[in-house]
C-alpha cells in the first residue's frame, strides 16, 4: 500500500540539503537485481562543480538553478563499485522546477505541490517513468519503470533527510 502523500508548495525548499538514499534494482530481462546506498544532496548551484549548462541556458530566474548530487556504492552482480549522478534543477515561479542531466540535456519537470508527481521521459527507444511521492517533511520516495526493446527494469529509491 503506498503511503499518503505530504503535499509540498516549493520543490527545492523541500529537497534542499543532505539526504541518506537506498535504491533497490531489478532487471527483469536478466532476472539481475541489486541496490545504491548512499548520499544526495540538493543545493544551490555555485557554477563550479557539474559542468554541462548553465543556469541562463535553461531561463532560470532569479532563484537560479540547483544540483542534485548523488554519491555512494553500487553493488550489483557480487561486485561493488563507486556510483553517482549529477543533475542540474531550475526553479518555477510556482514551486515546480525543471529538471536537466548535467550536460544540458532535459529529463523531466517536478510538480511536488499535490505530494506526488508522474515524470516520463523518453530515451531512444525506452521509456522511463518516474513516481515521486512525498512521505513526510524528513522522507520521499521515487520508483522508475524502464521499458524498452533491452530493457525492463526497476529502481525503487528512498530518500531520508539526513540526521532525521
Amino acid at each position: 500500500m503506498e503511503p499518503e502523500p505530504h503535499p509540498v508548495a516549493d520543490a527545492l525548499a523541500y529537497l534542499a540539503g543532505e539526504w541518506t538514499v537506498r535504491r533497490e534494482l531489478s532487471d527483469r530481462m536478466s532476472g539481475g537485481s541489486g541496490r545504491f546506498t548512499g548520499r544526495a544532496e540538493f543545493r544551490e548551484d555555485g557554477g563550479d562543480d557539474a559542468g554541462g549548462a548553465r543556469e541562463e541556458d535553461h531561463g532560470a530566474g532569479e532563484g537560479g538553478a540547483w544540483l542534485h548530487v548523488e554519491e555512494g556504492v553500487l553493488e550489483w552482480g557480487g561486485t561493488h563499485r563507486a556510483a553517482g549522478r549529477t543533475l542540474r534543477l531550475v526553479p518555477e515561479p510556482d514551486g515546480t522546477a525543471r529538471v536537466f542531466f548535467a550536460d544540458g540535456r532535459p529529463f523531466h519537470d517536478l510538480d511536488l505541490r499535490d505530494g506526488r508527481w508522474t515524470a516520463p521521459h523518453h530515451c531512444g527507444a525506452d521509456y522511463y517513468e518516474g513516481r515521486f511521492t512525498v512521505v513526510s517533511p524528513d522522507e520521499w520516495r521515487l520508483r522508475w519503470t524502464v521499458r524498452g526493446p533491452a530493457k525492463e527494469q526497476t529502481l525503487d529509491s528512498v530518500y531520508r533527510r539526513a540526521g532525521s
